[in-house]
């Protein structure tokens, strides 16, 4: 893998991660575009996704500090409620890493028609929120925290796009818009860092070359951070229509061209 394409698989993740249009996604067609396999490319793997967590706690630096600060205080304040909420809406997708993993593994392997299909179904989740734009103070609650992560675990699959599934189902379930955007990027960080773990833990590392590894981690550090910014305030305002549009036509092109 070349710096250059390593820079361009990096602002891949960063920018798909935490925009609605699947990251997954994303990096199979990038992939296919570019000629590159990066499948068995475990370092490089875990460094962009890496990049992309640490991207999300330095968007979230304050309500992280303050989410730590009232947690340990050991009392049931807001605080610990919202970490438990993130706790429970783990559950689904740590079920599916846990008995589903390899066949959800063999879904990413170049399958741009399956891309192709679950980029529509995020197309589809994300013109629904157009009908859902009615201002609410409802907080997310343990049941509708379960429901997101259901979302979120389904997301797993190539071309549904976990930020555009998990933000989605709760603006439709009527939760406040501040919240779901800030619990959609933090609940994301214990399963990106637990997946990581896994790849670290039963992968064999051959010789890398720290320099396309160095461009990705950057990379995909710059255009998450971005991204993370530019999307909380999109969810405020409720513009999602057009990552709808975006992701019909790509879901479209990707079907095409696998045919």
């Amino acid at each position: 893998m070349s710096i250059l394409e390593a820079i361009i698989l990096g602002v891949i993740q960063g920018l798909t991660e935490f925009l609605p249009v699947s990251s997954s996604g994303h990096i199979e067609l990038g992939k296919a575009i570019l000629g590159v396999e990066i499948k068995d490319s475990i370092e490089f793997t875990v460094a962009v996704h890496a990049a992309t967590v640490l991207s999300t706690l330095v968007v979230f630096r304050k309500e992280i500090a303050s989410l730590f600060a009232g947690f340990f205080k050991f009392k049931m304040n807001p605080e610990t409620q919202f970490v438990l909420k993130i706790l429970v809406s783990t559950i689904p997708v740590l079920l599916v890493g846990l008995f589903l993993k390899e066949k959800v593994e063999a879904l990413f392997d170049g399958n741009l028609l399956v891309v192709g299909f679950m980029l529509l179904v995020t197309a589809t989740l994300l013109a629904l929120t157009k009908y859902f734009k009615k201002t609410t103070t409802k907080p997310i609650g343990y049941r509708n925290a379960f429901i997101i992560g259901i979302a979120q675990a389904i997301a797993v699959m190539p071309g549904l796009s976990r930020s555009g599934s998990t933000i989605s189902t709760g603006l439709i379930l009527g939760n406040h818009r501040d919240e779901v955007a800030k619990f959609s990027f933090l609940m994301v960080i214990i399963p990106i860092l637990g997946a990581a773990i896994l790849d670290l833990a039963k992968g064999e590392f051959a010789s890398v070359d720290i320099q396309p590894l160095a461009a990705g981690f950057v990379a995909a550090f710059v255009s998450g951070y971005i991204a993370c910014s530019w999307m909380i305030k999109l969810v405020r305002k409720g513009n999602l229509i057009w990552f709808a549009a975006y992701c019909a036509i790509a879901g479209t092109a990707a079907i095409i061209y696998s045919l």
